[in-house]
């Protein structure tokens, strides 16, 4: 885009790019509907459009549709959760700074002592400890494809198939993460990620079990 916005700017108006584009403000709506379910841009209602992701003409933009919330596509979801995350960590292992580290620990230390509180607070804790690795694998496909999950993601911290305790079960995991990072044990990394998951996925079999139980009387 060569107007000079970054990611977080304001949009002008539909009316300012109707008439700087020369098109009616029915094709600048429609273009932005279109943007925005590429992940470019947000719409707010009463606020205006915002830029997500830097445009330029050589992006490429991959559209990415979820559909349903059953048992199903929430293990279709952790099975992405697996490829990204556990390879993620594997190369936050091989590569990462001190500095860097220290962020994650810092996540990590945070999350620890809210993991068990309110869902709120502990799903915001474990976001952050997670997205830390995420960031620091420096993959911008990586990246960009967890923040076009995110939403679903978060059926996951919001007591899905009402389990309470879910996600309890991978506390000791998100250490033993972080002790593989910074031991720089990519095998180990990658591991530890893939028996993080394998809590949740328990999880949520246990809850599908437990409904269907409930449905058969």
């Amino acid at each position: 885009m060569e107007s000079g916005l970054q990611p977080g700017d304001r949009l002008p108006t539909e009316r300012m790019l109707a008439e700087k584009l020369a098109v009616s403000r029915g094709t600048i709506r429609e273009a932005l509907k279109c943007w925005e379910s590429l992940g470019v841009v947000e719409m707010r209602k009463g606020s205006g459009s915002y830029l997500l992701r830097p445009v330029s003409p050589q992006s490429l933009h991959m559209p990415l549709t979820v559909e349903g919330r059953d048992v199903a596509t929430l293990l279709h979801m952790l099975d992405v959760r697996r490829a990204l995350e556990a390879e993620a960590a594997a190369i936050c292992a091989e590569r990462a700074t001190a500095a860097e580290i220290r962020t994650i620990q810092s996540h990590l230390e945070a999350m620890e002592p809210v993991f068990f509180g309110p869902v709120d607070i502990s799903a915001e804790a474990d976001w952050a400890f997670h997205r830390s690795i995420i960031d620091t694998a420096n993959n911008p496909l990586i990246t960009q494809i967890v923040d076009g999950l995110r939403s679903l993601m978060h059926r996951f911290w919001e007591q899905p198939l009402g389990i309470v305790d879910f996600g309890h079960a991978s506390f000791p995991f998100h250490r033993a993460v972080f002790d593989a990072i910074a031991q720089r044990d990519a095998r180990m990394a990658r591991e530890q990620t893939m028996n993080l998951l394998e809590t949740v996925r328990a999880d949520l079999q246990r809850g599908a079990a437990a409904r269907e139980f409930e449905a058969n009387g």
